[in-house]
């Protein structure tokens, strides 16, 4: 499935190791004013390579607009088609990796899916393929500012990245997200739930391990009277929240109060530390330590989230707006 999203859609292509990353992003509203620069911005504090305790692939991320947007900054109303080039991939560093199963990676998998084994930096499965989720999700995410929407994410450290890389180890790491000025009743009850979507998206970047949001795992720990957001008064037919233990989002609606988020990530599983596997045959083999990795995923993956989030309610948000007129007419 290289297509998220359904009024708002994202359709990626592109390998790691190949000439390009990739995407067509259908579905936006015309006249919305793009600024190229901030794109730019977000897709700087994603690349690798221009600062410490990241990959050292040293990509310019420089993305390329092939339709959709006009000469002077406009959005037209049509697809959305841009390239990302891949610059900098040294495919000779994994040549070792060749017909070998790097544990935790989708190296097995895919070979059992596909048979195909593209140890190439991945191919698809490698985190490369965001650098379109952040492009698209930058666009997206100007439309929202304009709505009043803002999306601000952390990275919080877990151990301490700098000792663990120097020891050729990895770390996992969390992402804290708050989106604000959702006022709209943006999410669908029962199958297509605000939260389910975003849950979605978040766990199809690399190394996710886990979502939640308000709350989250801490209410299977606390009272129902402990846990409740109470409503008050406030004039007019928008009450008050007093708390916020439903993270803004309550029978899978937006309900006023900041969306709050976490993404749990897993150590990178490429290590640089000699560890032992299976070749394509069922032979016991050794994975050397080579290339360029990074050895916290989650850092770089801030302005990732930010993005899928944005992706999540650009599109939720256009199916409300869509209902709302169709009710109006």
């Amino acid at each position: 499935m290289n297509s998220f999203g359904q009024l708002i859609r994202l359709t990626t292509f592109g390998e790691s190791h190949g000439p390009a990353m990739g995407g067509v992003l259908d579905g936006m509203p015309p006249m919305v004013r793009i600024d190229i620069d901030e794109i730019r911005r977000h897709l700087a504090r994603r690349r690798p390579g221009d600062k410490p305790c990241v990959s050292q692939r040293r990509e310019s991320d420089e993305p390329e607009f092939l339709s959709g947007i006009s000469t002077d900054g406009l959005t037209l109303g049509t697809p959305i088609g841009f390239i990302v080039r891949n610059l900098d991939a040294r495919s000779g560093d994994y040549d070792g990796y060749s017909g070998k199963f790097r544990p935790n990676h989708a190296d097995y998998t895919y070979y059992k899916k596909y048979g195909i084994h593209d140890f190439r930096g991945g191919g698809r499965a490698s985190a490369r393929e965001t650098v379109s989720w952040v492009v698209a999700g930058s666009i997206a995410r100007q439309w929202l500012e304009h709505l009043g929407i803002a999306i601000r994410a952390e990275f919080i450290e877990t151990n301490n990245v700098a000792d663990t890389a120097a020891e050729g180890d990895s770390t996992g790491g969390i992402v804290r997200c708050s989106v604000t000025g959702v006022t709209s009743p943006v999410g669908e009850p029962v199958h297509d739930k605000l939260h389910s979507r975003l849950a979605a998206a978040m766990m199809s970047i690399n190394a996710a391990k886990g979502f939640e949001y308000g709350d989250g795992c801490r209410s299977a720990y606390m009272t129902g009277s402990a846990s409740m957001d109470i409503f008050a008064p406030a004039g007019g037919d928008t009450p008050r929240i007093l708390s916020n233990h439903s993270g803004g989002i309550q029978g899978g609606i937006a309900n006023g109060m900041p969306i709050e988020f976490t993404v749990y990530f897993k150590p990178t599983p490429t290590v640089m530390q000699r560890v032992d596997s299976i070749d394509a045959a069922g032979n016991p083999c050794v994975i050397e330590p080579k290339g360029r990795h990074d050895p916290c995923v989650a850092i770089r993956a801030v302005p990732v989230v930010e993005s899928m989030a944005a992706l999540v309610l650009a599109d939720m948000t256009r199916l409300d707006n869509s209902l709302s007129i169709h009710l109006r007419q």
